[in-house]
């Protein structure tokens, strides 16, 4: 489908529908351009556009945020879910706005997308910056599994014990591991920090108050989960070679993560740290999955310092 209208330089809060994707840019189109991909999959890019995106507008980027096709706002009921179609939208959606070089931020299942598209467009990508995102999703299972037990020890939660102790021994290609693993992590609040800074609860408590971005936000679909984990078999891949030849290639990539996010250990940020190099990687206090919120100072300033004019 073609655009509904031409874009201006002034691309500011502006909705098109290109190839029946939901896209919304944020701020001036010669500023350097950012391009947001949500996690999942069956999630959508709702929290971080009702939080962030306008903030980062104003610290001098062109922000686009945008939900995969067949998730969120993105209606298509003939999605594929796979990466190959993920990596042909997000090319049309840069071809739309005519950017050359765009910085990549891919937020968890998004961080996957990201590296497979930087893969495939070397050239276009101006730099990768991962946030609370997996290497490897079998590792982050067997982290929530540790904690999980860890703490219902400490609990003395047999029943959930005795639950932990059923999902060890499933097949842990299975999607039916991975929904279980993520539940653990979703009933443990591992996705949440403790105490959420001022800052954070602020952010949270204003997105609460978008009624209708909320509402997206607090959606889950199950065919994207189930279209992904056929087509691509996401939650056994490992990226670390992808991610060590996209640094080979030139490709700067950079990582934020929460100190706070269950499923990551700290060895599993310190492998992907050996990859960006110590100075392109903040691992934050105070923060879990959702950086961008937990940490937005943090999230911006250091965006400012790696990809800013």
């Amino acid at each position: 489908m073609k655009l509904l209208f031409t874009l201006t330089l002034l691309a500011s809060s502006l909705i098109v529908e290109a190839q029946n994707l939901y896209i919304k840019t944020f701020g001036s189109q010669s500023n350097p351009a950012i391009l947001f991909m949500h996690g999942g999959p069956g999630y959508n890019c709702a929290s971080f556009e009702a939080t962030t995106a306008q903030s980062l507008a104003n610290n001098g980027f062109f922000v686009i945020v945008y939900d995969r096709r067949g998730e969120g706002r993105s209606k298509d009921a003939n999605a594929k879910f796979t990466f190959e179609q993920s990596i042909d939208d997000v090319n049309t959606i840069l071809n739309e706005y005519k950017l050359q070089k765009t910085t990549i931020i891919g937020h968890s299942f998004g961080g996957m997308i990201a590296t497979n598209f930087a893969s495939v467009y070397p050239s276009k990508v101006q730099a990768l910056v991962l946030v609370g995102a997996p290497m490897a999703l079998q590792s982050s299972f067997r982290n929530i599994i540790a904690k999980s037990k860890a703490l219902y020890q400490s609990k003395n939660d047999s029943l959930n014990l005795m639950y932990t102790g059923m999902l060890e021994k499933m097949d842990t290609s299975s999607l039916e591991y991975a929904v279980y693993c993520f539940g653990h992590a979703l009933q443990n609040k591992f996705y949440n920090p403790k105490k959420p800074s001022e800052e954070a609860q602020k952010l949270y408590a204003t997105f609460k108050s978008d009624t209708i971005l909320n509402k997206y936000a607090s959606k889950m679909t199950q065919e994207p989960t189930k279209g992904f984990w056929k087509n691509e078999h996401y939650t056994t891949l490992n990226l670390s070679t992808s991610l060590q030849n996209l640094k080979t290639k030139g490709i700067k990539i950079y990582g934020l993560y929460g100190k706070e996010d269950g499923l990551y250990s700290t060895d599993q940020i310190m492998a992907l740290q050996q990859i960006t190099g110590e100075n392109k990687l903040k691992y934050l206090d105070n923060c879990s999955h959702s950086v961008f919120v937990d940490q937005q100072t943090e999230f911006i300033n250091a965006l400012k310092m790696w990809v800013g004019k």
